[in-house]
């Protein structure tokens, strides 16, 4: 379909992203009889799924919860390990297409550059970058927290002066990159950090990891499924489906409500063994309800997780790099990666690790990078897993202007300021999901993308099936949700490190808690209290 510039199209609503909340909104508002598109930068669905295809990249979430809850979906799908890759998972996006007859409705390479609310007709128009240009009554950016790439200003970068090739693992080459006998840095140790490692580490004839501040990862229990683990996998589904809308996390377990501080030492040592033999995030999310809290059951956990590593590590002095004697934050309040051999590639003559401590990088040259202590390092491939301007990041990106023509990265240069995570004074007619003081990065996907994903229909069809015309948070609901979120964030160990939960790891960004820290359940009160009074803290006209 194209659009001349004689010919602008209007919708009931526009859907910016074509990830797992974009497809939710497009599916249930369509069936309510609504005129909706989405817009998606890439050339297939899947968001952040087509944009990472990195070596290794693959899902912290068990397959079987990493998808919707649709019994219609579900009976007919199968991922074939328990921590699906990339590839599978676009599969999967490729399978709702079919269900769903989704991409009818999508325009893809269609990567939206601005957005100006007019006042005068209560509409938004919305501006892509191949010139087209829509008008809409409500504006669902589902953006997702990670849609904008970090790259850091390291001198030589930017200026491309390296021969070899450099990428971003969120702009990763759709056609790949072959790192068998290339020279391979990594820069960064988070997900993708810790992912491109493990691949690496196989195929490079030498590999370096730039690193400032350890991953406290944790096992995945990856494993193939076979036809015994499917069928019983179906017959529970219905109750973790059920189950992940009422946890903390949206996952299919929650917190110990015990104290890690009020039993044993015998006692806590058995239910930490268990939980690391679960694997996956069960040892951050299914453990003891005060180790987000309290810096004694934190140290409990941290010296447990630490002796697990460095059993596995052969050198005492990468046993202090990659788990130290003290830990460089509490634990679990960065976002553990899950991995499967992650620190036996440290046991490898041809990997190695540079502490940015130490040694921070000073320039990429022609032949690699040069760190502070004067060592050129020669490479082929430089990787940047540097993570993302998370969060509130997709969004300030746009050219979004409300009522009075305000910027929406100027109101938020201090600090974001949302009401129910969902919407911003200023800004009528538009709801996000999966952002900012919403459970976001706190959060399973599919899961969030269901549950606030519901919020925003209930919200569009109450005011699409009432006549009304605009709708817009107010400046002092915007205020409590925000004193809301900093009061709840206070009392744990959130604030003590320097994250992408908070901003810290973006130059400039201010820091503040950018996810609902109360978890799924009191998010859900807050939004079924809100609406079952008129939708307080929301102007409707």
């Amino acid at each position: 379909m194209s659009t001349t510039p004689d010919v602008v199209e209007e919708f009931d609503v526009l859907v910016i992203g074509a990830g797992f909340a974009g497809i939710y909104q497009l599916d249930r508002l369509r069936s309510l009889g609504h005129s909706v598109k989405i817009l998606e930068a890439g050339p297939e669905l899947g968001g952040i799924w087509y944009w990472n295809c990195y070596p290794g990249a693959r899902v912290d979430t068990e397959g079987p919860i990493y998808q919707f809850s649709r019994d219609d979906l579900w009976r007919d799908w199968e991922f074939t390990e328990l921590y699906p890759g990339w590839n599978e998972v676009r599969d999967y996006f490729a399978y709702l297409d079919r269900k769903l007859d989704i991409s009818k409705d999508v325009r893809f390479n269609t990567r939206v550059t601005a957005a100006h609310f007019h006042s005068g007709h209560n509409q938004w128009v919305v501006r892509a970058s191949d010139g087209t240009t829509m008008r809409c009554t409500y504006l669902v950016a589902c953006l997702g927290f990670a849609s904008k790439p970090y790259i850091p200003q390291i001198p030589g970068l930017a200026q491309d002066t390296f021969e070899g090739r450099w990428h971003h693992t969120a702009l990763w080459p759709q056609e790949g990159l072959d790192f068998t006998g290339r020279r391979v840095a990594v820069i960064g140790t988070g997900a993708s950090g810790v992912q491109v490692v493990q691949e690496a580490a196989g195929e490079a004839v030498q590999l370096t990891l730039f690193q400032r501040t350890p991953n406290l990862a944790l096992p995945m229990g990856q494993r193939t499924l076979g036809p015994t683990d499917q069928a019983a996998i179906k017959a529970t589904l219905p109750q973790r489906f059920e189950s992940r809308g009422h946890t903390f996390a949206g996952f299919d377990f929650d917190f110990e409500p015990r104290n890690a501080t009020d039993v044993s030492q015998e006692e806590r040592t058995a239910e930490y063994e268990r939980l690391w033999q679960a694997g996956g995030f069960r040892f951050w999310l299914a453990t003891f309800q005060d180790t987000l809290f309290d810096p004694k059951s934190n140290e409990y956990a941290y010296a447990f997780w630490r002796d697990k590593v460095r059993a596995r590590i052969t050198d005492a002095a990468l046993q202090e790099k990659l788990a130290p004697t003290t830990p460089p934050h509490p634990f679990g309040v960065k976002r553990p990666s899950l991995e499967q051999h992650y620190y036996e590639a440290f046991n490898q003559d041809s990997v190695a690790l540079v502490d940015l401590n130490d040694a921070p990088i000073q320039a990429v040259t022609e032949r690699g990078i040069l760190t502070a202590d004067g060592v050129e390092h020669e490479f082929d491939i430089i990787v940047l897993a540097t993570g993302f301007d998370a969060v509130s990041g997709g969004l300030t990106a746009i050219d979004i202007r409300g009522a009075d023509g305000s910027l929406l990265r100027d109101k938020w240069a201090s600090g974001v300021r949302t009401h129910l995570g969902m919407a911003t004074a200023g800004f009528p007619n538009l709801l996000f999901a999966y952002g900012p003081q919403s459970p976001s990065g706190f959060c399973n996907g599919p899961t969030c993308a269901e549950v606030q994903g519901e919020m925003i229909v209930e919200t569009l069809e109450h005011m699409l099936s009432n006549g009304h015309r605009r709708i817009e948070a107010t400046p002092e609901a915007e205020k409590e949700w925000t004193h809301h979120v900093a009061e709840l964030v206070a009392p744990t160990l959130f604030l003590h490190a320097k994250s992408w939960y908070v901003g810290a790891n973006i130059p400039g960004k201010p820091v503040q808690m950018l996810n609902y820290p109360g978890g799924l359940p009191l998010y859900r009160a807050k939004y079924a209290e809100s609406k079952a009074n008129d939708y307080a803290g929301f102007q409707v006209s």
